[in-house]
């Protein structure tokens, strides 16, 4: 059996989609999985076991992008059954080209809010009339292990300024917590400015025990490190979902976004802090109301509370 799996762009998104691609491995225990998505979330879901090639979607990066998608999906090779889980015209117009004998594409069934994970494995049982339980986040990477207790912190968010929490913020918990943990700082290419501000008041404050490892770690290397924590404070983000794959003890701050369908799947060690004000959850990638409450009114206090320290 060969299949032919397109997944979200975003890491995050991409991770949450593993229970699903774990449920048509449980219906097929023997198919051969090409997978097909971004850079990145290919690179994070590439050693799940049954994945035999990996197909990066560059289709923007020069030339013509339907002519790309074109040439693309007719290279693919031949399969018995495909499965998207995006919604977008370039997707549908890639998939009209696959050669596959089915065809499957993401749909939502309810507008109740449902956590991601579940809709993205129900599209599966529906697609596979099959009754799979929504399991575990799943990822295959070996943790990485550190030499004392770490915590580890993540400040950005790639989907806009409005999921951020301040480093002022993040640098208080690291300063209470340092004589415990050494730290990690993470971040995407884009994150080191809010990275480097951490970092400035670390230093400010004589604080030494810690590594910045913004733009410095290939999607396998992060996801090693994230896995290998003792502690994580984060932000709304793809590394949270790594975290909650491998049950690490995790703080989210969520601010404009929604909680019940975006946090950590499974994670018995995984809570949240969000402030309900009645103009969260947004979705907006920048505040619209230019206040940005839902975020600042999130204080280092909180999150040390929630885990058991004074301030």
């Amino acid at each position: 059996m060969k299949i032919f799996i397109e997944i979200p762009t975003w890491l995050g998104d991409a991770i949450m989609t593993t229970p699903a691609i774990e449920s048509i491995i449980k219906k097929y225990p023997k198919c051969e999985i090409t997978l097909f998505g971004s850079f990145v979330s290919t690179m994070a879901l590439k050693e799940i076991k049954n994945v035999r090639n990996v197909i990066i979607d560059d289709s923007k990066k020069e030339g013509n992008r339907y002519k790309n998608l074109y040439y693309m999906a007719k290279n693919a090779g031949s399969f018995d059954l495909s499965f998207s889980f995006r919604r977008t015209f370039t997707s549908k117009f890639m998939k009209f080209f696959l050669i596959s004998k089915k065809k499957f594409s993401y749909k939502r069934y309810t507008k109740d809010e449902i956590h991601q994970a579940i809709r993205y494995n129900d599209f599966i049982n529906k697609s596979l009339n099959t009754s799979f339980e929504t399991d575990d986040l799943k990822l295959y990477q070996k943790p990485f292990t550190y030499e004392k207790k770490t915590l580890g912190m993540n400040p950005g968010a790639t989907y806009g300024s409005a999921k951020r929490w301040y480093p002022e913020e993040f640098a208080k918990i690291a300063i209470k917590l340092s004589n415990e943990f050494d730290i990690v700082i993470f971040g995407g290419p884009g994150e080191t400015e809010i990275a480097g501000d951490i970092v400035k008041i670390l230093d400010s404050n004589n604080i030494k025990n810690y590594i910045n490892l913004a733009a410095k770690t290939t999607i396998p290397e992060l996801i090693k490190r994230v896995a290998g924590l003792d502690l994580f404070i984060t932000n709304d983000s793809g590394p949270m979902h790594i975290a909650a794959a491998y049950k690490v003890k995790t703080i989210t701050i969520f601010g404009p976004t929604k909680f019940t369908e975006t946090n950590q799947w499974h994670n018995p060690n995984g809570q949240i802090i969000t402030k309900n004000l009645d103009c969260a959850p947004c979705m907006k990638r920048v505040c619209p109301l230019k206040h940005h409450n839902c975020m600042k009114e999130i204080k280092a206090a909180d999150v040390l509370k929630m885990l058991g320290y004074n301030e």
